[in-house]
């Protein structure tokens, strides 16, 4: 993990922002490269980290901060695509290797008694391809992501 900016523990945050994928997978890093940007805007009581996966250890951050927003590739076009998550119904299995921010958020809640509330953030991708750059669909769709964290965080 990295591009953290702040410490989640033992403070009340305003916001965490995780971005998650495989830097090495062309436009899998998409999530990580919003990350990093929104770590260098340095915002007060803001938390951001870019992720290769989801894992427990993101639990207890996120049971302390009041806004979380995740941010991933996603096959396909349609743009960029902000949609409000809730932490799942119960936890099915402690697979420690979590690709769903839903069961992510449930772990904060069972563990640490309280869940933030939460968005999910997807860009189009169109190439997965070891060690290729973001394709320009997913480059196009970086400053727009980037534009709905700053509303979601600021709202």
């Amino acid at each position: 993990m990295s591009a953290r900016r702040g410490s989640a523990i033992g403070y009340r945050l305003s916001a965490m922002v995780v971005g998650y994928g495989s830097t090495l997978r062309g436009d899998d890093a998409a999530g990580p490269r919003v990350a990093t940007t929104v770590a260098r805007w340095s915002l007060s009581g803001v938390y951001a980290i870019a992720a290769h996966q989801l894992t427990p250890e993101l639990a207890e951050p996120l049971a302390q901060v009041r806004r979380a927003i995740f941010v991933d590739a996603r096959v396909g076009g349609g743009g960029v695509r902000v949609q409000p998550l809730h932490p799942a119904d119960r936890l099915s299995s402690l697979d420690m290797h979590v690709s769903d921010p839903t069961a992510l958020l449930a772990l904060a809640h069972v563990l640490y008694g309280r869940a933030p509330r939460a968005w999910l953030i997807t860009l189009p991708a169109e190439s997965f391809a070891l060690g290729t750059p973001l394709s320009p669909l997913t480059r196009r769709s970086l400053a727009i992501a980037r534009r709905r964290i700053r509303t979601l965080i600021e709202g």
